[in-house]
């Protein structure tokens, strides 16, 4: 079944998450009239990190706009007219807005097919549970990485809205300090001559009524447009979350189990590396965007405009601190487990490993690792957060270790090679 058929059954929180895809920059009649064209394209072709490839991007807007004409151009009736009117309108709108950066176009429709096939996805996994791919499978890692695709494409723009802020907001300050020149000038006519003063008054008046009307309705226009980044923030941040859960609740926890199979003489649990680059992913699209969220601090701090912005900011800072933080305390694993037995006055070995230490930089100042022995009661407390930090049930030698990276495999790990058991 073609994808936006499938798109349009979806419903509730799903339905309005499709419908927010769409707007001036790509409206949702054209995805409407061109589903099967747009469907049929190789968007995924296209490299968007290579300016090589904007010739390729550019015969496909070319091609949009054809089929846009094309589609004006066939329809008939009252109805029809309106219908012609209103897609040759489109037609021009996005020539005029993707002509000179066609790889835009490319990665707005990217966005829009990976949003709409994943939560077709989620919605069919939610209808019928025993379908949905099997762990493991090349199918579960493809959804994970159009996640991700989806999550870059959501950064990227919040990036580009950020830039247009800065520099709406640094064109405000200047008209901001030329109404204060204007001011000070109004200020001294009171030394010249009556009659020149009136002259030179009415025209500074007139300046300054104009420019300050101006900064009523652009300071509207900032406080609007940190409000919808501050809202396309929270979206990322929740996807985020939610990619993380996948990740670390999801696919670790199967890594763990089959690493406690493997204990027991099952196969390698393997599969390892692929959950680091995951969790770098996370580590560095969480990153930017906790830089954005800083910056767009910033700008606000710079100009203060009252309105709600500054709430949102305290609520995305208090979010993407959580995201971060669960990340680096669920992707401190143990690499390679010490035996399930501890035989007394008996060397053993064991492997820590932090899975975003290298894109963190926790590696620039390597933490210290202890090795503790700790009772399943302990164990248990440890999982819910209580503090046993200082309790022990046993002394072990050789249990202090800096972790260390190493530049090949870009891993950040603790190696215990002569720990000992002297309880």
């Amino acid at each position: 079944m073609a994808l936006w058929i499938q798109a349009q059954q979806l419903q509730g929180d799903a339905l309005h998450q499709m419908q927010s895809l769409y707007g001036q920059h790509f409206p949702i009649e054209v995805r409407h009239y061109l589903a099967q064209w747009l469907e049929a394209q190789p968007w995924d072709a296209i490299d968007l990190e290579n300016q090589q490839d904007e010739f390729k991007a550019k015969r496909l807007l070319d091609g949009l706009i054809q089929e846009l004409q094309r589609k004006a151009e066939h329809q008939m009736g009252e109805d029809g007219f309106l219908l012609k009117i209103k897609l040759g309108h489109y037609a021009t709108q996005l020539k005029s807005s993707y002509d000179p950066c066609p790889l835009e176009l490319v990665r707005c429709v990217k966005h829009i097919l990976y949003t709409e096939q994943r939560l077709v996805q989620e919605a069919s996994n939610a209808s019928s549970p025993g379908s949905g791919p099997v762990d493991g499978t090349p199918q579960r890692y493809q959804q994970i990485n159009q996640t991700f695709e989806e999550l870059r494409v959501m950064t990227h723009d919040t990036e580009n809205d950020l830039r247009k802020l800065q520099h709406s907001q640094e064109y405000f300050i200047i008209q901001y300090q030329e109404s204060l020149r204007i001011q000070a000038q109004l200020s001294s006519l009171a030394s010249i001559p009556p009659a020149e003063r009136v002259q030179r008054e009415s025209g500074l008046q007139s300046r300054k009524s104009t420019l300050e009307a101006w900064l009523t309705r652009e300071a509207n226009t900032l406080q609007k447009y940190r409000q919808e980044l501050a809202e396309k923030h929270q979206r990322t941040l929740a996807l985020l979350r939610k990619q993380q859960t996948v990740i670390v609740d999801d696919e670790l926890i199967q890594w763990k189990r089959r690493q406690q199979l493997t204990g027991n003489g099952g196969p390698s649990e393997g599969g390892l590396d692929i959950l680091q680059a995951w969790c770098e992913k996370l580590a560095d699209m969480i990153w930017q965007n906790r830089q954005q969220i800083r910056r767009v601090e910033h700008l606000t701090q710079q100009l203060p405009i009252p309105g709600p912005t500054e709430e949102l900011l305290t609520e995305l800072n208090a979010t993407v601190t959580d995201i971060i933080s669960a990340l680096v305390t669920s992707t401190f694993i143990i690499e390679k487990q010490p035996p399930q037995v501890l035989k007394t006055q008996t060397k053993f070995s064991a492997t820590v490993r932090l899975l975003v230490g290298g894109k963190l930089n926790v590696h620039m100042n390597p933490p210290q690792v202890k090795a503790t022995i700790v009772s399943e009661q302990q164990a248990k407390a440890l999982l819910k957060n209580e503090n046993t930090r200082n309790e022990s049930s046993g002394e072990i030698l050789n249990n202090n270790c800096v972790m260390e990276y190493h530049q090949t495999t870009g891993t950040l790990s603790a190696h215990f090679r002569t720990m000992m058991n002297t309880s």
